[in-house]
């Protein structure tokens, strides 16, 4: 594992956590994070895919700005939450963080060609737009936010897998929002949402011990390596 610095094609660079696994080439998968960053829970994650034969990459979506993994302290969590402001732009921007990363990992000799995307959280929207505007080959999102914002996104996603977890006491998934997502996703046998009863927002983070929900994390992994098992053989599909 290792931390890298990634081009951006808007000019600048920013840091990526990187995880290469030893043996054959396989898929890989690019973690688009919570508004904590690349904290300790994305930083094991990886190293335990990569054990999986999985190439993992997490870019610091917010190095614009407030950079690097927040603590989760009073002062981290106001910091953290800060993020989430202005928000629209900062998505658009990471799509570009999204195919920069993209790039790189698809360069390495142990990756197949084959990329997922899992957003966290914030990052949840890019498990429909990587696939949508960059042709992932997967998308995953767990307790991910604001998807229904990008729903125009769905029809460009073809017949990639799509796997979509909540849980059902999550406080910023609206039931309005839950309803538009399987409105937009009716008929799509490809995009599965999945919802854990009893279980809050932010369920698949160890660290944080109030949310953490480990049966739900355990079903959430299963769903998406499913996926990502899928991707090892498999010809590359296009953009």
């Amino acid at each position: 594992m290792a931390d890298i610095k990634v081009q951006s094609s808007g000019g600048g660079e920013f840091d990526c956590h990187l995880a290469v696994p030893e043996g054959a080439p396989g898929p890989a998968l690019i973690i688009m994070p919570a508004i904590w960053g690349v904290d300790e829970d994305i930083r094991n994650t990886a190293r335990d895919c990569a054990e999986k034969g999985i190439v993992v990459a997490a870019p610091d979506l917010f190095w614009r700005g407030d950079s690097g993994p927040m603590p989760r302290t009073e002062d981290g969590g106001r910091r953290a939450r800060a993020r989430a402001e202005n928000r629209a732009p900062q998505i658009e921007a990471g799509v570009q963080d999204l195919a920069d990363v993209m790039a790189v990992v698809k360069g390495l000799p142990q990756c197949n060609g084959r990329v997922a995307v899992l957003g966290l959280c914030y990052g949840g929207p890019y498990a429909l737009l990587g696939p949508a505007r960059l042709g992932c080959d997967a998308g995953f999102a767990f307790h991910g936010t604001g998807l229904e914002e990008y729903l125009d996104a769905v029809p460009a996603i073809g017949d990639r897998p799509i796997r979509l977890h909540w849980g059902d006491q999550d406080r910023v998934l609206p039931p309005r929002a839950l309803a538009e997502i399987r409105e937009a996703t009716a008929g799509m046998p490809n995009i599965e949402i999945t919802i854990y009863p009893g279980v809050g927002h932010g369920y698949s983070g160890a660290s944080n011990a109030k949310a953490w929900n480990a049966a739900a994390a355990e079903d959430s992994w299963k769903s998406a390596f499913a996926a990502l098992d899928g991707l090892r053989d498999a010809p590359a599909l296009s953009a």
